[in-house]
């Protein structure tokens, strides 16, 4: 799984139409194993990523969450926060 990609689902606000996509791009260049194409392959890479982030979008408007949503900038402080006591991230 790529480190990049992150749960869209069940944050308020709801994932951006932008974020989706990115989280398809990311997808997409794991698979491929490459972040640029060649020309020869670019139109199927902007296909996958289009469809995929489509497919996307469709799941995370049919998933049903039974719990509230989580707020977004405090999984991010969380997240911070994790990623230093860890040694991975240093404040600057």
């Amino acid at each position: 799984m790529c480190r990049s990609i992150h749960t869209l689902h069940n944050f308020a606000p709801a994932a951006t139409s932008e974020e989706v996509h990115a989280a398809a791009l990311q997808y997409v260049r794991k698979i491929a194993g490459t972040t640029k194409p060649s020309k020869a392959n670019q139109e199927a890479f902007d296909r996958a990523v289009h469809e995929i982030a489509h497919l996307t979008q469709h799941l995370l408007d049919d998933l049903v969450a039974t719990v509230p949503p989580k707020n977004r900038d405090e999984e991010a402080a969380k997240a911070r926060a994790r990623a230093v006591k860890s040694g991975r991230y240093a404040i600057a």
